[in-house]
């Protein structure tokens, strides 16, 4: 027999289904009241934050950022998401980019002061924090570790810069490290050999520490080669152009776009024109140029990156030893030693219907074997390099006078070991993509 209780409260089909709805309901209702009160108590402390910390409207924002350094910058990545935002959107990027000044990238052997450090096994002590292509290239290539290759640690070497501002220069280190040689440098992507793969390359920003291996070309020694690196204004897309020497002493070129990765041959220079390739070739005006005599070279020969074609360009006077050219305010410069104490500074704007206009005479004592490096976007000031003994000279534009510049704990190093470089966020990738940072220590 049902018990009493049953008999007066009968229950009827789906009774204990309604009751666990209305439960279900009541703790939905208690869990969205909880979650709306937590938004609305987060809306209100950042109300309290923004009125005690003033409001700066992002095209302010923008424009301090933009004046910082790269070192400041990538601290400033850490602030708050607004910040990432916008130092690593495409447009700030490419202003930075405008904005940086020139500067000298080179290598600094890693010093192995015990004779068992420069066996293949044992490893010498590096910088805290520091980078190592090669490392980063097997983890990259998912390599196991008992069939990644023996690393000779002690032929590594790290990256370093020389900055110039206000009249001194310091010597910085990226803290990254390597084996390759440096090749070539356009607008903060740096070109290094890849010694995990003979014949191997890789491109590398050294400040987002970002690297991609290219795929293989023609193979041919160091010293029957040259590699440029140059931006196509046409496609917005970066190159890497290869000009080798066969066994017949003709010249070959092979031209490999950044988008598409696939190495192609273009018609390469007239025979004749080259006796070697011991000048890096400099990119300005759109085009690679090359000095292609060792000495006394009455011409350049320049590859148009847009056309593709090589160029015969006469020169104001003859090319010697210690004569470069420079990319100098969107022009190519040549600088020239016209006497034992004269310098000459020509400039040509463009292949096409320009000539050679001479802007320039530094006057002073001495200066036959004074080595021009690189000419500072911001002042158009030229710095030089006595080879005598690998001193840095500055010469200012605005004064009109050549001063010695000192620099503290840097070991002097030849002209041809240095390369023009810009810090910048800059990615080899097409226009529109992300930008390809990486947050480090620094």
């Amino acid at each position: 027999m049902p018990p009493f209780r049953d008999l007066l409260f009968p229950s009827f089909p789906g009774m204990k289904e309604c009751s666990m709805a209305k439960s279900l309901g009541s703790k939905g209702k208690n869990l969205a009241r909880l979650v709306e009160e937590k938004a609305c108590s987060k809306k209100f402390q950042q109300e309290e934050e923004q009125k005690r910390i003033p409001y700066l409207p992002k095209d302010c924002l923008t424009n301090i950022l933009i004046r910082l350094p790269h070192s400041s910058l990538l601290r400033s990545m850490l602030v708050c998401k607004s910040w990432r935002s916008i130092i690593t959107s495409l447009n700030f990027v490419h202003a930075h980019l405008h904005r940086s000044d020139t500067i000298l990238i080179f290598q600094s052997w890693i010093r192995t002061p015990h004779i068992y450090y420069s066996s293949l096994t044992t490893r010498p002590p590096e910088s805290p924090n520091s980078f190592s292509i090669e490392a980063n290239y097997l983890q990259s290539q998912n390599i196991p570790i008992l069939t990644q290759p023996n690393i000779n640690h002690s032929e590594k070497s790290y990256v370093k810069f020389m900055e110039f501002s206000n009249g001194n220069c310091e010597e910085r280190d990226y803290k990254i490290s390597c084996l390759g040689m440096i090749r070539a440098t356009c607008d903060g992507l740096i070109l290094l050999d890849n010694r995990m793969k003979e014949g191997g390359l890789i491109v590398l920003n050294p400040v987002t520490r970002k690297l991609d291996p290219l795929p293989l070309g023609t193979l041919y020694p160091a010293h029957k080669e040259s590699y440029g690196f140059a931006l196509s204004k046409v496609s917005g897309v970066y190159n890497v152009v290869h000009l080798f020497r066969d066994e017949l002493d003709f010249f070959h070129c092979e031209i490999l776009s950044l988008g598409t990765r696939v190495w192609r041959p273009v018609y390469g220079p007239e025979p004749g024109l080259f006796g070697w390739l011991g000048h890096r070739p400099v990119f300005a005006i759109g085009s690679l140029h090359w000095v292609p005599l060792v000495d006394h070279s009455d011409y350049i020969v320049s590859l148009e990156m847009d056309s593709e074609k090589f160029h015969k360009v006469s020169l104001p006077t003859s090319c010697r030893t210690y004569d470069r050219i420079l990319e100098m305010h969107g022009s190519l410069c040549f600088i020239a030693h016209e006497e034992m104490t004269q310098i000459n500074i020509w400039m040509l704007e463009g292949l096409s219907g320009h000539a050679w206009k001479q802007t320039c005479s530094i006057t002073m004592g001495c200066t036959f074997d004074m080595v021009p490096l690189l000419s500072l976007k911001m002042s158009g000031d030229v710095i030089f390099e006595r080879d005598e003994d690998y001193s840095l000279y500055r010469y200012h534009f605005e004064l009109k006078e050549m001063r010695r510049i000192e620099v503290q704990g840097k070991c002097p190093v030849p002209s041809n070991t240095y390369f023009t470089h810009v810090n910048s966020f800059i990615s080899w990738r097409c226009h529109g993509e992300d930008a390809g940072f990486a947050v480090m220590e620094v």
